[in-house]
């Protein structure tokens, strides 16, 4: 079942993107009575977005462009967001 914010940062992310792969998984139940837990199980999630826009851009710099297209996503409706945000030419890593 996709919640409200996980779909809508999916619609924001295929906006902003355009991604040949996305994945949003919501890891809320794993940090139940944790710090930053809500109650709404929409506390923690992990992002996982390949994109060419991400090509010649360095990590830090696609997390930042990440966030900054999620707004008060992070860290103000969510807790927690883990994101890893890949470019077509990255290496992959072996079988």
């Amino acid at each position: 079942m996709t919640t409200p914010i996980a779909q809508e940062m999916r619609q924001i992310l295929e906006d902003a993107f355009a991604p040949s792969r996305l994945e949003i998984v919501n890891d809320s139940a794993n940090h139940q009575g944790h710090a930053g837990d809500d109650g709404t199980g929409e506390s923690h999630f992990s992002i996982l977005v390949e994109s060419d826009a991400f090509s010649g851009v360095s990590r830090l710099q696609r997390q930042r462009q990440v966030i900054a297209a999620l707004g008060d996503i992070p860290g103000q409706r969510v807790h927690a967001v883990a994101i890893k945000a890949l470019s077509p030419d990255d290496p992959r890593p072996a079988a």
